[in-house]
């Protein structure tokens, strides 16, 4: 069996989640319809709303349901964006982080390309954190009145940097400007309240934290509006419409619920697991640079299961080839478009230069983590760092030959 280090990017479904799931999903019924098999549906998903709901701080009217982390993103920015723009048209800027997933910063750059909107892309320090400083001279120097909305990630899926989000929104509070996070990576790993928080929405997504993948939920404040992106039904309260997925909401739940109980316990426990790879690493590799915030500077600063280094003189792909064919299983969270691999926007807005961003990898442990695992990727590593770096940029410089020779043709 390979060694699993890429919970990040998804998360094996758990054990009460999928016995949620295939008991639900052997049932018929539509929660919108009103015969008996309907209303036990719908009674599945109201009890599985205020699960969610209670695992989250959040009143079980703001959770709607989606299906997944990408759809909260484009719902929350598009809906907030088109809402408080079509009340005051000056409200054409978004500010927003410059390190987001995928899901918020290409739905910001369609937005800017398509609806007007202006994209403020806030910078981040060196290890990954949003500038208050520049946050606040954005706010403070007369233009917050063109401002539609706010958005900014909890956490990092990359380096694994927890963003001050309490800081964010006391700062745009004050000009009742609304504050989008997507909590994607956060929800499940640190504790997470988002009537305390603040917020006016929140994103979070099943198969993160031990669901299924295709289901997700939108936070949004019961006095937010929202225009919505897809119309129907009007399930949802009116702002999702569609079929909802009982059974994966209904194994969403289960996992939230079990992940939630169990926060500290497990914190504590994939934590240790975590440093014992980055005291690895260090020592295997001594020029390997740690990525995000240290947690032994800041213990709250970064995720639990999160490691991420960069490797000089290796192609990340190349290590992470190598490394599954010692059967590690990692990434290296960068882009890749037409087969051309790109180094990744969060680290180059770190900054990072391009072949030092070329070099990295990520490590992310999660529920089914342990100490094999780790002693497993210990004995792995030497050998697949040596050959990755006897390879060096090779990849890149490949790539880069390959681009040139399409683009003379």
């Amino acid at each position: 069996m390979p060694v699993y280090l890429d919970h990040a990017a998804t998360t094996p479904i758990s054990a009460p989640a999928l016995a949620a799931l295939t008991s639900v999903i052997s049932r018929s019924g539509n929660p919108s319809s009103l015969h008996g098999s309907g209303r036990r549906a719908r009674a599945t998903v109201e009890a599985s709303r205020e699960t969610i709901a209670k695992a989250v701080g959040a009143h079980p009217t703001e959770v709607i349901f989606t299906s997944g982390g990408t759809e909260a993103d484009n719902l929350a920015v598009k809906g907030l964006f088109w809402s408080r723009n079509a009340a005051e048209p000056a409200r054409t800027r978004i500010l927003v982080s410059s390190v987001e997933h995928a899901a918020i910063q290409d739905t910001v750059e369609w937005l800017e390309k398509h609806e007007g909107a202006q994209a403020v892309w806030l910078p981040v320090d060196g290890d990954g954190v949003v500038s208050l400083s520049a946050l606040k001279k954005e706010l403070d120097d007369g233009g917050a009145d063109s401002v539609a909305l706010l958005t900014c990630m909890w956490a990092n899926n990359e380096v694994g940097t927890i963003e001050p989000i309490t800081e964010i929104v006391a700062l745009a509070d004050k000009y009742g400007i609304p504050v989008h996070s997507d909590a994607v990576q956060a929800f499940g790993s640190v504790p997470i309240n988002f009537k305390e928080s603040g917020l006016a929405a929140m994103s979070i997504s099943g198969h993160k934290i031990g669901g299924p993948v295709g289901v997700g939920a939108l936070l949004l404040g019961r006095a937010v509006k929202l225009m919505p992106v897809q119309h129907g039904g009007g399930q949802e309260r009116s702002v999702r419409s569609g079929t909802l997925d009982t059974a994966g909401i209904a194994a969403f739940a289960a996992a939230a619920a079990d992940v939630t109980a169990n926060l500290t316990v497990e914190n504590a426990r994939i934590s240790g697991l975590r440093d014992q790879i980055m005291a690895a690493v260090r020592d295997a590799v001594p020029d390997a640079v740690l990525r995000g915030v240290d947690p032994a500077e800041d213990p709250d600063g970064r995720l639990p299961g999160n490691v991420h280094f960069t490797f000089p003189g290796c192609e990340g792909d190349s290590l992470l080839f190598l490394l599954d064919m010692a059967g590690i299983e990692s990434s290296t969270g960068s882009a890749c478009t037409a087969g051309v691999p790109r180094p990744s926007h969060v680290l180059l807005a770190m900054g990072l230069d391009e072949d030092t961003a070329r070099g990295a990898q990520r490590f992310s442990l999660g529920h089914t983590s342990g100490q094999a695992d780790v002693d497993a990727f210990v004995a792995a590593l030497p050998d697949a760092h040596a050959r990755a770096k006897q390879a060096g940029m090779a990849g890149h410089k490949s790539s880069i030959e390959t681009a040139s020779t399409r683009a003379a043709g």
